[in-house]
């Protein structure tokens, strides 16, 4: 065959040198008439796909080359491979912040991990979870097959801008629910340099994403679509005392908003808030996800949460009597946000601090005290003290969650945050 960009040929399994499951038990297998045939597609490497602290993310056009995308996954399984992570036959999550050319990427991540043996795949209602949510699903969901996540693949882009002319991302997670750590990632950047194949279905994999269900494909594969926001709101009621923010919320004296700035943390804030707390649905604002996030920049900050900032007396006009007590904003994957009071901003630097120095107090997760705390290095040293204070360990670390996710797992923190 002729290793160029689109030439493909049928095959039965995976990539050549790739033992299917049957081969490596010692028998023969042929694959029943209704599993879906795979197609192996020869291409040839971008030298434009090293992953950053958090990804790949490119302009849109970038990532719509012929085989730009494939080429990545296809690596990342590749470099799942030499980690020794056996992904055959088991669970992956894949998911996103709704920006535009998501839906097209999960379909591509769809066809290329059902070929490479990948068993069940967990996606979210209209594909949206935020990036917290696929990392507790991750850790938490067991499939239909009572398989639990390998990994899985986020889309997006997180604070920057989306639309056809804006930004498109991709990362991945691994079986911890963290991003995936530098060793993983310079696998993955060595595999796109030399990546000559990817093996993906023949067919598009037709699915209705607009509510719960479960898709069987075949050869005993299944694409399950969740509500996230369920499966996060029952983790969040592992964590914090319910009761006592509705008791909190519902009183006279508090009033809060939260701008959801049209990302993923829309239908999450809603969950959460308003299902969950029984608030107004008027305390949301801007919580519907969309394509290019409104055509704003999902970064929330004094400068971007434009809307946000006006009503908490921070604009054009100062805090008033209608002004909330509190305020708070997500950027588009829902990972990074932003604290108002009324008439004055927290930065982030000091919320990690207060949320330390009141955890054990005010957490039921945390009552037994904090294992340690965690910044990075550009963020003040506000948490620093906080750690003296409470002569608990205290770690700085280069900027990128991977980091913290060192320290996690290994017991050694219990709150982190970054300057963002």
């Amino acid at each position: 065959a002729t290793r160029a960009r689109g030439t493909a040929s049928s095959v039965s399994g995976g990539l050549e040198g790739w033992p299917s499951r049957a081969a490596r038990m010692g028998c023969c297998f042929t694959a029943p008439a209704f599993e879906r045939p795979t197609t192996t597609v020869f291409t040839t490497p971008y030298d434009d796909q090293k992953p950053g602290t958090s990804g790949l993310r490119k302009k849109v056009a970038v990532f719509k080359q012929e085989h730009y995308l494939a080429n990545f996954v296809q690596a990342t399984f590749n470099a799942l491979r030499e980690e020794g992570v056996d992904f055959r036959g088991r669970c992956l999550v894949v998911s996103g912040d709704g920006r535009y050319w998501m839906t097209e990427a999960i379909q591509t991540i769809l066809r290329i991990a059902t070929a490479n043996g990948v068993k069940d795949v967990v996606v979210g209602v209209e594909g949206l979870m935020s990036t917290p949510a696929v990392s507790a699903v991750i850790r938490r969901h067991t499939s239909v097959s009572g398989e639990k996540p390998f990994g899985g693949f986020i889309l997006t882009a997180s604070h920057n801008p989306g639309g056809p002319d804006a930004d498109f991302g991709i990362k991945y997670n691994g079986s911890n629910g963290a991003p995936a750590p530098e060793s993983l990632t310079s696998k993955i950047l060595e595999h796109t340099k030399k990546i000559d194949r990817y093996v993906w279905t023949e067919e598009l994999i037709d699915i209705d994403l607009s509510k719960p269900a479960i898709k069987r494909l075949g050869g005993g594969k299944t694409v399950e679509v969740i509500d996230a926001a369920t499966d996060y709101v029952a983790l969040m009621r592992e964590i914090f005392d319910f009761e006592a923010l509705a008791a909190f919320v519902a009183r006279k004296d508090f009033s809060m908003v939260f701008d959801g700035m049209h990302g993923v943390a829309g239908p999450f804030a809603k969950a959460i808030f308003v299902d969950a707390l029984g608030m107004d649905e008027s305390v949301l604002q801007n919580c519907e996800p969309s394509e290019d996030f409104g055509g704003g920049h999902p970064d929330p900050n004094l400068t971007y949460a434009k809307d946000l900032v006006e009503r908490m007396g921070l604009g054009t006009q100062a805090a008033g009597e209608e002004t909330p007590q509190f305020g708070a904003a997500a950027d588009g994957d829902a990972d990074r946000n932003m604290i108002l009071g009324k008439g004055f901003f927290v930065t982030p630097s000091d919320s990690v601090a207060v949320l330390a120095a009141n955890a054990a107090a005010a957490i039921p997760y945390f009552h037994d005290g904090l294992k340690g705390v965690a910044r990075s290095m550009p963020t003040s040293g506000a948490l620093d003290r906080v750690a003296a204070k409470l002569e608990v360990p205290f770690f700085e670390v280069p900027t990128g969650w991977k980091f913290f996710g060192n320290l996690m797992d290994d017991g050694k923190c219990s709150v982190c945050g970054e300057e963002s």
